[in-house]
């Protein structure tokens, strides 16, 4: 490799590959999500990551160069930290929480990877190529937030399931206290 143009078309091939797994992924941690906005946003990522496949594509015909995949070990690591993950016995909230934590940091490697590659590509003059990278860093971006927001929501929903349990015990025990002290 001789220059950051052959780089960045390495560096695509990788994310290409790392995409396609993703297609294959998603599906999974959808089905093993028990919270309906966390489904949905998986869902309505798996859409968009086909778009990326695509887009990709794009961008890959605009350098003259045949949409190829490189090995990505790195989504390869992180899809099966993904499946380790759903395979743990944890209560809905906990694996639900633990699934996000796995997917973004999945996102967080996109948006690494899109932003560096939209960067070459504009300072090489490549603004088509790198519109398409900026419209994948986008939607990168959106899903990540996306997680987060619903992160939030599971927490509060485990926690409150948490205190209802936590409370019932609590509430008798203080019973039994005053029914003590009234006794007495």
């Amino acid at each position: 490799m001789e220059s950051i143009r052959e780089l960045l078309i390495e560096e695509m091939a990788d994310l290409y590959d790392a995409e396609k797994q993703l297609v294959k992924a998603l599906p999974k941690m959808g089905k093993a999500a028990s919270n309906d906005q966390l489904r949905e946003a998986f869902e309505s990522h798996l859409e968009q990551t086909r778009g990326h496949v695509e887009r990709l594509e794009q961008a890959f015909q605009l350098l003259d160069h045949k949409a190829k995949s490189k090995p990505c070990a790195a989504m390869k690591g992180l899809i099966e930290e993904g499946k380790e993950t759903i395979e743990e016995d944890l209560s809905d909230g906990l694996l639900d929480s633990a699934i996000i934590c796995a997917a973004q940091k999945v996102e967080h490697y996109e948006i690494a990877g899109y932003g560096t590659l939209s960067a070459w590509a504009r300072s090489l003059g490549l603004d088509e190529v790198a519109g398409l990278l900026e419209e994948t860093l986008a939607e990168e971006k959106e899903a990540d937030e996306k997680l987060t927001q619903v992160a939030g929501d599971v927490l509060v929903e485990t926690e409150a399931a948490g205190e209802q349990a936590d409370e019932a015990p609590r509430k008798a025990v203080g019973a039994k206290s005053k029914s003590k002290r009234r006794a007495s």
